[in-house]
């Protein structure tokens, strides 16, 4: 699978353009719906997830086909295949109630949205924010293989890197 990442928006959200077998899967196309059509190219669009609801996750949205948008109203906390990809959704609430991890078992490699930031995480301070679920997620992720991780904004990491450096995992 290739891994695109476009930033965009003034807060600099990473949207994620996934390839495999001339298909993609977008995820969070949170504006700048032409850099984000650039990657794509002549690629068939089989899904856009949507790790979770916040105006930098969502802000190009309206530009994709509705019948296509995923995010936790409609999907649940098990494995998928959609298209050419195969991966399973994780619910991961904290840093918002809705928030949803995917995990690309065959890759390696997680979607995390802004629950986890290199060294960091998301903020629990915002409306749908709950610190004791964030821990209980934090929890849960550890359980994971080791395996590279796609945030929100800023550069990727990996879990072993989290558990290791991450205070927030040594709570």
């Amino acid at each position: 699978m290739e891994i695109n990442r476009v930033i965009v928006g003034y807060l600099e959200t990473n949207c994620y353009v996934l390839v495999k077998d001339n298909e993609c899967l977008v995820i969070d196309p949170g504006d700048e719906i032409d850099k984000i059509k650039k990657v794509i190219g002549d690629k068939k669009v089989v899904g856009v997830i949507i790790t979770h609801h916040h105006f930098d996750h969502v802000g190009a949205l309206k530009y994709f086909d509705e019948n296509l948008i995923l995010n936790k109203s409609n999907l649940k906390e098990q494995d998928y295949q959609i298209g050419s990809f195969n991966f399973t959704v994780i619910y991961t609430p904290g840093h918002k109630e809705d928030l949803i991890s995917i995990y690309f078992k065959e890759d390696k490699a997680m979607f995390v949205g802004d629950f986890i930031f290199k060294n960091s995480i998301g903020r629990t301070d915002l409306p749908g924010g709950n610190d004791k679920e964030m821990l209980e997620s934090i929890e849960k992720i550890k359980k994971y293989p080791d395996l590279t991780i796609y945030p929100g904004h800023g550069d990727k990491t990996t879990l072993q890197s989290e558990i290791k450096n991450n205070p927030y995992f040594k709570m």
